[in-house]
């Protein structure tokens, strides 16, 4: 048996450049205890970076798996942090150690909206699937899915003192929904398009909404049960009128005990805030308070509004009316009457400006009236602005602005350097300069749009061509410009170094392929020390555009992509025309050259890949390489193996002898522009369009390909098999509400190994059978149990999250062996908590066949009698160790005179409420 070719698999190793996503959001975060307003949370790609603006630096990254990160919510009390992904998972992490211990997966496409109720027990996610999910973090567990929307969740949060829910979407509808008995009680249909954001004002009794016009709608929320309670207590109770026989139906007193929709609540529109902008609300939010409102559309502005207390209403208004009435004295009229109107209400506080188009805000307004905001921005941007709110015309001063860890645009062209340490990429505005080990930038150079780019032999200089057709030198120790040349009429697309290492060429827009020497001059600029330069030296003329230029490695031939869909490779030393490839359908966007000239690679945008030999043009192979354009191929130095990036948002690896896919590196969220690979070949840097670089690095660990292909085959129908049709609860109608869970992978795999340690259960229950009957027999003393198939179910059911899922797909067969387990494991004391809430879901939905089956009378009897003595002695055991611990603090308390927990917290707040009367009085004294 001959020796098979032996690959090594490039790993993932860092993601870099990308300062915030777009498709995430930007909230406040308190770390360890640190000020309030000085760390910010922003998805990057799948993991979720926290910034100290302070100074501006990356303090904690939480990683995430693969899927890119939708949305953040901090929890009430600052501690943990939920997360949403693109998948529909949801992930909570604490921002303690940066891990997470909590998952829920429910939703089938991105979660656009969490929200955590005031306690932070319960959690509410909205998603682009319609759907609405209540989920419990303490007990880890789906409450409840509400269906009812007909288009993406735009919006949903819990009412602080109120059981209630409600939820926007872009069916143009906002719903309230009843936990209780969860269902939608109330539809407002007051809006013409989209509801793109709301927020609750005025202790919960304004509802603001944002929608695709320049109008913020404002409705006036009552509650009916306070209201009936009010006229209970002020003795006007309401009274019912009975209908008589005779009474017309027309005539008969409606009232909200007789409409369903207004016995909880009633809305009713106060009137609209005009926005200065005309397009769509992108995001509507308030500070914790609700005292300070922040818009913002598709632009750049953002808006300041802010709700006025009630005292200064009364003030704003007792002014107006006496202002009325002298102008009445005046003209000699009636007593006049002034009307309160919305804009009394929400006033318009100051615009601010920031340097790019706005994704997300978020603000929070300190005590002293300082509101802190932070605003991540399209262009890979993070700002905060700092308002003082009590002056009469705030202006916003800008305290932070985090642009140095990445680019404004995307990156469209990388580069290592020879000694594999430095990183260069370059984008439409700047050129960076990156740390390969520690990934921090070196150096920051302005330049225009950049395409393609080198290091000069040495690595002290760079150069960059771009779409104007220049070529910018720069020096990296001053990281200044130090000649730009003109070079093409068009783009300047492609830039090869000569392997002789004295010049370049370069391939523009404008039909030429130019060559250019490396000289060394001195001027008035460089002082006493010569600079680098390029002299032009010969042009060659061509019919069509070029696209890309490559030299052989041993400079005998160039290659030259033209928009002609061929690839035309002449002699360097006579330019004289030597091969044309041509079989592409669509223009050969990048091409590679092997170490030694046997094979050209050229990668089109037809998407497939075709291998040359460079002898005779012959094609070895056309491989169907990416889904979409190929944008990037390079060969590993010193090797026939080569990378291709597409704009199908994967790398892969070639092998351009035995022509087969070796691997596939997966991880970026856009399109792959460009990739790079060190001189080694032990280091691959790539670019995307969702502003990311990422760091991917060669192990020792070898591909065995038949094992990749069986794995992949594998992913494909796990992937199909999750996709299937969702569990029915037998005899359960679908409604508004519905399970949380959704059927995934995990929850087969679960059940599935609940199924194989049932079976191990059945064969050892008859084995001890026939050893029991065979003991007997024999008079000898019974010597086995099957107490060892115990532990594996156990540890199959608490592997996984979505509980409820596996014990649904379970086929009923195996529900009788599963009581009868679970009635040892309450005897026995094993996970009571997780056993009972097995059997309260199983009782549920097999309750039919459970009850109509005699020989389980007498296990469910069991049961019963066991599960309600262990739950009490459980009870009975948490409420002594609580007044165990109530003791000792107390014996504490009286020993060292110290207060703990929640009463020095109160205390500490009641303190702190009373300075601050103290200070109020003597300002309005002064």
């Amino acid at each position: 048996m001959g020796l098979t070719k032996q690959y090594l698999r490039y790993t993932p190793s860092a993601v870099f450049g990308v300062i915030g996503s777009q498709k995430s959001n930007i909230v406040f975060v308190t770390l360890r205890g640190g000020e309030r307003g000085r760390y910010v949370a922003v998805g990057a790609c799948e993991h979720v970076f926290i910034w100290d603006v302070r100074k501006a630096e990356k303090v904690l990254i939480l990683e995430g798996n693969k899927h890119e990160v939708t949305h953040l919510c901090p929890s009430p009390d600052g501690v943990h942090i939920a997360v949403g992904y693109e998948d529909g998972s949801l992930r909570i992490f604490s921002l303690l150690n940066g891990e997470s211990n909590v998952s829920f997966n429910g939703h089938k496409s991105a979660i656009v909206s969490i929200q955590y109720d005031a306690l932070g027990a319960r959690l509410v996610t909205g998603s682009r699937d319609t759907d609405v999910i209540v989920w419990d973090v303490i007990n880890e567990c789906g409450l409840y899915r509400l269906k009812g929307h007909k288009d993406a969740i735009t919006q949903a949060f819990f009412l602080k003192n109120k059981n209630l829910l409600v939820t926007s979407s872009k069916d143009s509808f906002v719903k309230w929904w009843d936990l209780d008995t969860q269902h939608c009680f109330k539809t407002m249909v007051g809006h013409r398009s989209e509801v793109w954001g709301m927020v609750l004002l005025n202790q919960e009794n304004r509802l603001l909404t944002g929608s695709a016009d320049s109008e913020l709608r404002a409705w006036d929320i009552d509650y009916l049960e306070e209201v009936r309670r009010y006229n209970l207590e002020v003795g006007e109770p309401r009274e019912k009128k009975g209908k008589g026989l005779l009474d017309d139906e027309d005539n008969e007193d409606e009232g909200p005990d007789e409409d369903p929709e207004e016995r909880i609540l009633s809305c009713k529109k106060a009137g609209s805030v005009l926005r200065e902008a005309r397009d769509r609300v992108v995001s509507l939010t308030a500070d914790p308070k609700a005292k300070i409102l922040a818009c913002h559309g598709l632009d750049a502005n953002l808006e300041i509004f802010a709700v006025l207390p009630e005292e200064e209403i009364q003030k704003k208004m007792e002014r107006k009316l006496k202002k009325a009435r002298k102008k009445a004295k005046y003209a000699g009229s009636a007593d006049p009457v002034v009307e309160r109107k919305l804009t009394d209400e929400i006033q318009k506080l100051t615009n601010i400006k920031a340097s790019s188009k706005i994704r997300s805000v978020d603000c929070f307004l300190s005590p002293n009236g300082e509101m802190k905001i932070a605003l991540l921005l399209q262009n890979n941007t993070v700002e905060t602005y700092t308002l003082n709110t009590t002056e009469k015309n705030p202006a916003s001063t800008k305290t932070c602005r985090l642009t140095l860890g990445g680019h404004r645009t995307d990156v469209r062209t990388l580069t290592f350097s020879s000694d594999n340490i430095a990183v260069l990429s370059a984008s439409g505005e700047t050129v960076k300069v990156w740390n390969r080990s520690t990934l921090q930038v070196i150096r920051t150079m302005a330049c225009e749009y950049a395409l393609c780019s080198l290091f000069v032999p040495g690595d002290r200089q760079i150069i960059i061509g771009t779409k104007s057709g220049k070529i910018q030198i720069f020096d990296l120790a001053s990281g200044s410009l130090l000649e730009t040349t003109e070079a093409h009429d068009g783009a300047l697309w492609s830039i090869c170094l000569s392997p002789d290492q004295r010049g370049i060429v370069t391939g523009g827009a404008d039909k030429t392929v130019k060559f250019w020497d490396f000289e060394l001059i001195k001027d008035n600029e460089s002082g006493p020390n010569k600079r680098l330069t390029v002299k032009h030296a010969r042009t060659l003329q061509l019919d069509e555009d070029v696209l890309c230029v490559r030299y052989s490695p041993n400079q005998r031939l160039l290659a030259v992509s033209l928009l002609d869909c061929t690839v035309k490779i002449f002699y360097t030393d006579t330019l004289k025309f030597f091969l044309s490839l041509y079989g592409h359908k669509l223009p050969v966007l990048c091409m590679d050259i092997s170490h030694d000239c046997a094979l050209i690679v050229t990668g089109s945008a037809d998407r497939n890949v075709k291998v040359w030999g460079l002898d005779f043009g012959d094609c070895h192979r056309s491989m169907f390489a990416h889904d979409d354009s190929v944008m990037f191929l390079q060969f590993v130095p010193k090797t026939h193996l080569f990378f291709t990036a597409g704009k199908d948002r994967k790398i892969k690896q070639w092998d351009a002898d035995k022509f087969e896919h070796i691997q596939t590196l997966e991880g970026h969220k856009g399109e792959v522009w460009c990739l790079a690979i060190s001189p080694n070949g032990d280091h691959i840097v790539s670019s995307s369009h969702d502003k990311s670089l990422r760091l991917w690095e060669r192990t020792r660990e070898p591909i065995i390909l038949e094992e990749e292909k069986e794995m992949e085959r594998e992913a494909e129908f796990e992937e199909s098999l999750a996709k299937g049709d969702e569990p029915v609860v037998p005899g359960e109608t679908k409604g508004e509400a519905e399970p949380a869970g959704k059927k995934t992978i995990e929850t087969v795999k679960a059940a599935e190994r609940i199924m194989e340690s049932l079976e191990l259960y059945r064969k050892e229950s008859k084995m001890l059978e026939e050893h029991t009957a065979a003991c007997k027999a024999e008079g000898k003393e019974v010597c086995l149990t099957v107490s060892s198939t115990l532990n594996p179910i156990i540890l199959s059911a608490s592997d996984f999250s979505e509980l409820e899922v596996s014990l649904l797909v379970l086929p009923f067969p195996y529900i009788p062996d599963l009581l009868s387990l679970f009635n040892t494991y309450i005897q026995q004391g094993l996970e009571v908590e997780l056993v009972c809430r097995c059997l309260f879901f199983l009782l549920r939905i097999h309750f039919g066949q459970i009850t109509g089956n005699q020989m389980l009378l007498s296990v469910i009897d069991e049961l019963r009698t066991n599960t309600i003595s262990k739950v009490r002695e459980i009870r009975d055991v948490l409420g002594f160790n609580s007044a165990g611990l109530q003791f000792l603090q107390r014996e504490i308390e009286s020993k060292e005179d110290v207060m703990f927990f929640a009463d020095a917290t109160g205390r500490f707040e009641e303190k702190k409420r009373k300075r601050r009367k103290r200070e109020r009085a003597i300002l309005t004294i002064t």
